[in-house]
C-alpha cells in the first residue's frame, strides 16, 4: 500500500515545511546551497521527505540533482544553508551520515573483478555490519535481489540489470533505514527498469525511506511524493495528485483528427494553447491557465475544415507538469536577466 505524502508548497523558503529536527522526517533541509565558484548549481532549497516515503527528486540533466544528494549524503559539503538527515547535521557530521544511509550512484559502484558474493562482503565490511550477522545479510540481499545462482560471477559479466540489483544489494547490506538513489535506472532496459522499481516499492512499503533522482516521468509517477527541481531551485513539491490539483491549472486535451499534422501547425499558433505533442495519430494540447475546454479545440479545428472524430479532457501526467513548470520558470528567468541588464547588474550564472 501507498503511504500518504503531505504535500509542502514550494512558494517560498520554508513555506509550510516541518523543523530541522522532525522526527517524523528522514530529510529535512533549510535554505540547502552549493555555489562553484560563480556558478550556483543548487539554489536555497527546503526539502523534506518523511520516514518510510518514495520521494522521487524529479529534473532534467544539470538540475541539480547530483549535486544536492551529495550534499545530503555527507560527500559534499554546502556552501549555505542546513540540513538534517535521520536527524544527524550534515554539515557538522558528515562520516556519520555516510555511515548510517545507503547510496546508490548511477555507475553502480561495484569492483568488476570481484565476484557477487565478493562484493557484497566487502561492502558488509565497510559499513561494519558484525561478523556474526555478515553472512545472515549478505544471503538476504542475494533473495532480494534475486541473486540466488549467481554468487560466484564476477560483477563485470553481470548483464545491466543484475549490476543494477547488485548495486541496490551493496547500498541495503548493512540495513539502512534511508537510501539514496541517483539515477540508478540510466542506461537499463525497460524490463529491468520495471523490476527495479517493483523492488524499490516494496522497500519503501516496508518502511524504508528512499530519495531517487529521476528524469524519467514515468518513474515519477510511481513515487509518494515528487520534488521537481529547475536549474538549482525547487519549483514545486508534493504528491503527483496534489501538485497536479493544487499548483497545475491547466486542462489537457486529447484529439484525434483525420490529418495531425495539418492540424497540430494550426493548433501551434493558437495562442490558447501552450503545448501541442503528437502521439501516433492523435494530438495531446496542453491549454493556457483558465483556457477553453475539449469542445471548443473541436471547434477551432472544425472551424478550419479539420474532422474531429474526438476530443476530450485527460488527467495531466508528470510529463506535462513538469514542461508546464519548467516553462513557467524558463519565462521568469528570461525576463529576471533581462531587468539585470536594464539595471547595470550581471545575471546570476547557472549550470
Amino acid at each position: 500500500m501507498r503511504r500518504p505524502a503531505a504535500a509542502a508548497p514550494a512558494s517560498g523558503p520554508g513555506a509550510g515545511a516541518p523543523a530541522l529536527d522532525d522526527v517524523g522526517y528522514a530529510v529535512v533541509t533549510r535554505g540547502l546551497t552549493k555555489r562553484f565558484a560563480r556558478v550556483l548549481a543548487v539554489d536555497h532549497i527546503d526539502l523534506a521527505v518523511r520516514r518510510g516515503e518514495l520521494y522521487g527528486f524529479l529534473g532534467p540533466n544539470g538540475a541539480g540533482k547530483s549535486t544536492t544528494l551529495r550534499m545530503l549524503c555527507g560527500i559534499m559539503a554546502p556552501t549555505d544553508g542546513d540540513g538534517r538527515v535521520l536527524g544527524i547535521d550534515i554539515r557538522a557530521h558528515p562520516e556519520r551520515v555516510k555511515s548510517a544511509i545507503g547510496y546508490m550512484s548511477q555507475r553502480f559502484s561495484l569492483y568488476d573483478d570481484l565476484t557477487v558474493h565478493e562484493n557484497l562482503t566487502f561492502y558488509a565490511r565497510v559499513y561494519m555490519v558484525p561478523r556474526a550477522a555478515r553472512g545472515d545479510r549478505i544471503d538476504r540481499m542475494l533473495r532480494l535481489a534475486d541473486l540466488l545462482g549467481r554468487e560466484r560471477q564476477l560483477a563485470a559479466q553481470l548483464s545491466g540489470g543484475y549490476r543494477q540489483r547488485l548495486a541496490l544489494a551493496c547500498a541495503l547490506v548493512h540495513a539502512p533505514r534511508l537510501i539514496f538513489l541517483d539515477e540508478p535506472t540510466a542506461g537499463v532496459d525497460p524490463v529491468s527498469r520495471r523490476t527495479f522499481w517493483a523492488l524499490i516499492r516494496r522497500l519503501a512499503d516496508e518502511g524504508t525511506s528512499i530519495l531517487v533522482t529521476t528524469h524519467y516521468m514515468d518513474e515519477a509517477e510511481l513515487c509518494d511524493s515528487l520534488g521537481f527541481i529547475y536549474q538549482g531551485r525547487l519549483i514545486a513539491t508534493g504528491s503527483p495528485a496534489d501538485i497536479k490539483g493544487r499548483d497545475f491549472g491547466r486542462v489537457v486535451v486529447e484529439v484525434s483528427t483525420d490529418d495531425p499534422r495539418r492540424a497540430g501547425e494550426a493548433l501551434s499558433e493558437w495562442d490558447a494553447v501552450e503545448e501541442v505533442v503528437r502521439a501516433g495519430a492523435r494530438l495531446r494540447l496542453i491549454m493556457t491557465p483558465g483556457g477553453p475546454d475539449a469542445g471548443a479545440v473541436a471547434e477551432f479545428l472544425r472551424a478550419r475544415g479539420l474532422a474531429v472524430s474526438r476530443a476530450i479532457e485527460v488527467e495531466p501526467s508528470v510529463e506535462d507538469l513538469f514542461v508546464a513548470f519548467v516553462d513557467t520558470q524558463r519565462k521568469g528567468r528570461v525576463r529576471e536577466q533581462l531587468q539585470a541588464l536594464a539595471e547595470g547588474r550581471a545575471p546570476r550564472l547557472r549550470p
